[in-house]
């Protein structure tokens, strides 16, 4: 019979799926609960959420807050997104028609990227990079191009990028550039002049801007959060990335929204419609609780994030881990070269299989894996107990 084999079927896959790999970070948390280990590699807090944000989803469940809300947020959270923003970014926003609340900001960013992009299109990633950002772009049909963040070669600097390497990556092509900042994995805050110097060749490239500003609020020392959007000229285009996840320890619940101009909002919301139609509704209600507490939250996170960096800094540096001293977010970048190991993935399968403490191999955040291979990567979203655990366990590691 015409076109009939005698060949078994064999299943396909696409060629975008085959260009990148599982989550390096999920994968370490599974080792951590398969080896006993202390989980210092995926980023979620492993203390309590606060208890007015626990006891206002109790109270939209209990009060029958069950079926879909509006595809693109639930009223009240939209609203409380713009007035949180007209506070700190400083430029107004119509919740009606710049709001998108999504499935945690990990879907915000791909139907950010598959709103604004085509194929054959380039993305601009800083790298290194959180894990998601290059497999987003070849999802949505683009080719990502990747800007190195060098790291400091004195006590006490930042991560910093080469002037002339990113404007050499703009090109007729580029069509986007994605900001992390507080960065993840580097713990950078990128400033003013930095900012000012990408918006500057935005405007004259007509790129988009899509921030990931998830970690806004967690920023220590002297160093300041500056949102893109807030920069002259940035509003109209930039797309920036948030939700309730990081700020209020709450990363199961998946609620993030992108606030964007009003035509990229509407292609946002066409994407996300067909994603996921919209995140949970009883979530939803929560978060537009949360976003309207008092304002000391937000100092008195910090300085709690703060007291655990400067502790587990301590415990690494002790264990002669060379670390770079994080700016903002929850993440310690620190270089093994001193331990005398020159594989990242050997050293971390080491660590969480013979230590029993669980980190992630720097190479996870490099396109070229060879630049990452002296870094590892360590969170202190931690409990106190669960640092001290991890302390007492790289003593051994020490020894």
């Amino acid at each position: 019979m015409s076109g009939t084999t005698d060949t078994p079927a064999r299943a396909r896959t696409s060629r975008k799926a085959a260009q990148f790999t599982e989550s390096v970070i999920r994968e370490m948390t599974r080792l951590a609960l398969a080896h006993d280990a202390v989980n210092l590699s995926q980023g979620f807090p492993d203390f309590p959420a606060p208890p007015h944000l626990k006891a206002a989803a109790a109270d939209a469940i209990d009060g029958d807050v069950n079926q879909y809300a509006i595809t693109w947020g639930a009223r009240d959270l939209r609203d409380a997104i713009a007035a949180d923003w007209a506070t700190r970014v400083g430029v107004p926003i119509d919740p009606d028609r710049q709001v998108t609340v999504c499935c945690g900001s990990t879907e915000a960013m791909i139907a950010t990227l598959l709103a604004i992009v085509d194929p054959g299109d380039e993305v601009i990633v800083f790298e290194p990079f959180y894990e998601n950002y290059g497999p987003d772009a070849i999802l949505s049909g683009a080719t990502p191009r990747f800007v190195r963040l060098h790291p400091p070669v004195t006590a006490g600097a930042a991560w910093t990028f080469d002037p002339d390497e990113l404007r050499a990556a703009f090109s007729r092509r580029t069509r986007a550039i994605i900001i992390n900042t507080p960065n993840n994995p580097t713990g950078k805050v990128f400033t003013r002049a930095e900012l000012e110097m990408i918006a500057g060749l935005a405007r004259e490239w007509d790129v988009t801007v899509v921030t990931d500003e998830i970690y806004d609020h967690i920023v220590y020392d002297d160093a300041v959060h500056v949102p893109m959007a807030s920069l002259e000229g940035m509003a109209d285009r930039t797309v920036t990335i948030n939700s309730v996840s990081k700020t209020f320890s709450v990363t199961g619940w998946r609620v993030g929204w992108a606030v964007a101009p009003v035509e990229i909002a509407g292609a946002i919301r066409k994407v996300h419609d067909f994603l996921t139609v919209g995140a949970a509704a009883p979530l939803q209600a929560a978060a537009a609780r949360a976003l309207s507490g008092p304002s000391s939250y937000y100092t008195d996170l910090a300085a709690a994030y703060a007291r655990r960096r400067d502790r587990l800094m301590d415990v690494l540096t002790t264990a002669g881990f060379a670390c770079h001293r994080p700016q903002g977010a929850y993440y310690i970048m620190t270089d093994i070269t001193g331990l005398g190991w020159d594989d990242d993935v050997a050293f971390v399968r080491h660590l969480v299989t013979e230590v029993g403490v669980a980190a992630v191999p720097g190479s996870s955040f490099f396109s070229d894996p060879a630049h990452g291979r002296r870094h590892v990567r360590f969170c202190f979203c931690k409990k106190d107990e669960t640092l001290a655990a991890a302390a007492e366990r790289l003593r051994r590691f020490q020894k």
